[in-house]
Formats: C-alpha cells, structure tokens, sequence
C-alpha cells in the first residue's frame, strides 16, 4: 500500500511540474519592437491564446484609432488592434518543451501562420516563428519579452 501511495503521489507531482512548465508564458510580454504588449492566457480547454493590451502608438496620424484593416476579411477590418488575438490555440509539448498547433497573426500583413513557441535559456526572453504549409524550418522568428504588469 504504501509503494502505490508513494507512486501516486510521485505521478501528481510530475503532473503539476509539467503544467508549471506549461503555463510558464501565461502573462505580460512586449514584442520584439516594444511598440505593443499581448497578455498571455490560458483558456478553459487548456490552450494558450495571447492578444494585444497595450501599444505605444494606438492611434493613427489623423486621430483615429488603429484598425485591423489589412485583415483579407472584410468584416474583420473594422475591429481595433487594442484587444486583437494574436496567439490562438497552443498546446504545450512536454517533449519538446514548446508550444505548438498555434497560429500568429500579423496584423502589418493581415496574415495568420502557424507558429510555435518555446524558450532557450533565459525564461524572461520568449522565441516565437510562425511559418506556413508544415515547413518549420521555413519562417519569421521573433523574440519576445516578459513584463511584470501591464502598461498603461
């Protein structure tokens, strides 16, 4: 009794380790350029979404506010960059230690690709490439960074 106890309790804790792992990009993060933060969640089906809460320039040179209008869906045009899901539907890989079946979206070009996600040394410093058609070798990578709050 008490070895499948002690293996229980040893399968519970690696099972909290991996979803510590897991949720290690849930938070604040400003991209590459610093312009914009995206706010990192984890939903109720256990997926990681990430979308825009802060940009150093919301608003366009006449006044108004910045649009997704380079989105290739009309309907989609009109909604604002402030709030916009960038990060959709990651899965965390224990293997790999990344996150992955994700798509980013490029609101510059208004195209989405698939992406993942991952850390290397430093777990302050986020990579991200997005890539299309299954070629993951073949992409756009980009650095991100951890912030302790989000920006007003």
């Amino acid at each position: 009794m008490k070895k499948i106890i002690m293996l229980f309790a040893s399968v519970l804790f690696l099972a909290f380790q991996v979803a510590a792992q897991a949720d290690r990009i849930v938070g604040f993060w400003l991209t590459e350029e610093k312009d914009a933060q995206v706010q990192i969640v984890k939903s109720s089906d256990g997926k990681y979404n990430g979308s825009i809460i802060w940009l150093d320039e919301p608003f366009e040179d006449d006044g108004s506010i910045k649009i997704d209008d380079e989105n290739p869906d009309p309907a989609l045009q009109k909604r604002t960059i402030m709030g916009l899901p960038l990060l959709k539907n990651f899965v965390y890989n224990s293997k790999d230690k990344e996150w992955e079946d994700g798509t980013i979206y490029d609101p510059d070009s208004g195209n989405t690709y698939d992406c993942f996600m991952w850390f290397e040394e430093d777990p302050n410093i986020l990579h991200l490439k997005g890539y299309l058609l299954g070629m993951r070798f073949i992409g756009r990578s980009s650095t991100w960074f951890k912030s302790t709050d989000k920006r007003q």
